[in-house]
């Protein structure tokens, strides 16, 4: 059987007045990435900081290759925060040398601004970069000691689109390498695309886990109409239960050709009519009953 790389059994944090984590218990195979969800408030956040060594557990095991975490892993896992603090007055060379510093192996820092798309601005100061540029660098400082574990905690917040598809490029071409990583995120499309395996958090426990596909497949077996609510004006008593949202209608059906019928049974016009499987944003709502940034 093959060793995980981290592995979590029953993770246990509880402070004065709330248990914050309640029993958690996971694990991430080598070479894959793992996404940990949840809404605010779910424990996830907490979770990720003992995982990382900044927050103690009141039980619970954490195992990397097998041992307990501890020197070994500190020098071998990478971690980019949500929010860090770049030196003031110092470029981006400067500042990547500054963290390699810090660790007993490094990777090479010229081919590791070249695969974070630094290159071009490795002598800017960091004061004057952009968001994008900023996260790349940020991913790289995570990278500087070409750690077999990364933590990557909602690496894509406030890019826009084309930021947010490049930086997928990266996670990608890391995992590529081999790389194990653990990704928070608030975008469901973003766990999709980059999990092998995702975890649901809510009240401190995990309520559901495994690989994208076979938790879209375990709990639904429909799909979604959607069309304009203007057209629904005069719809009658429709037989599909129909869901309105920031404008639109979304009717679940198991039979697409019969909900169809109807619609036009009731001359509602399909000019504007949409398509779509089940997605995580659906799972996430069927599980928790909340927004994921709620």
């Amino acid at each position: 059987m093959v060793t995980p790389l981290l592995e979590v059994r029953n993770l246990v944090k509880h402070y004065p007045q709330v248990q914050a984590v309640n029993g958690v218990s996971f694990s991430l195979s080598a070479g894959t990435c793992f996404g940990l969800l949840g809404p605010n408030g779910a424990g996830k956040t907490t979770t990720v900081e003992i995982l990382e060594g900044i927050n103690a557990p009141t039980s619970g095991e954490i195992l990397y290759k097998g041992e307990p975490v501890g020197k070994r892993f500190r020098n071998e896992a990478g971690i980019m925060f949500q929010s860090t603090a770049l030196q003031d007055f110092i470029s981006v060379r400067e500042t990547l040398q500054m963290f390699a510093r810090l660790y007993p192996k490094n990777a090479d820092l010229d081919d590791l601004m070249k695969r974070c798309a630094l290159t071009e601005y490795v002598e800017q100061d960091n004061r004057k970069l952009s968001g994008g540029q900023r996260q790349r660098l940020l991913l790289a400082i995570a990278l500087v000691n070409d750690p077999d574990m990364i933590f990557l905690d909602e690496p894509t917040t406030g890019l826009d689109p084309q930021a947010r598809r490049n930086f997928w490029d990266l996670i990608e071409s890391i995992k590529a390498q081999g790389k194990t990583i653990l990704l928070t995120t608030h975008y469901m499309d973003e766990a999709y695309v980059l999990c092998d395996a995702i975890a649901i958090m809510d009240h401190g426990k995990i309520i559901a886990q495994g690989t994208p596909k076979q938790l879209l497949e375990a709990h639904f077996n429909d799909v979604i109409l959607q069309l304009p609510e203007a057209s629904f004006a005069d719809s009658g008593d429709f037989p599909y239960p129909l869901h309105k949202h920031k404008g639109q209608v979304e009717i679940t059906t198991q039979d697409v050709n019969h909900a169809i019928k109807e619609l036009l049974a009731r001359h509602i016009s399909l000019t504007h009519l949409q398509i779509r499987s089940r997605n995580l944003d659906d799972l996430f709502l069927e599980l928790t009953g909340k927004q994921l940034r709620a």
